[in-house]
């Protein structure tokens, strides 16, 4: 099996990534959530649309 990023052998002291390069995308993605699944659960929608309703609240009016 291959480095999940980039497909090179992969390195025991970076497995199973091939170097650090590799396991720092990796990370990356995790943290900026590129490998978020995507819901359809109407539960999800309606918990997201109120954080997001709350969080403007916090932040008062928009400036013009």
């Amino acid at each position: 099996m291959g480095c999940p990023i980039c497909e090179k052998p992969t390195d025991p002291k970076y497995r199973p990534f091939c170097s650090k390069r590799c396991a720092d995308l990796d990370l990356a993605k995790w943290l900026t959530g590129a490998y978020a699944i995507p819901s359809t659960d109407p539960d999800d929608f309606d918990e997201l649309q109120d954080a997001l309703e709350n969080a403007e609240e916090e932040r008062g009016p928009k400036p013009h």
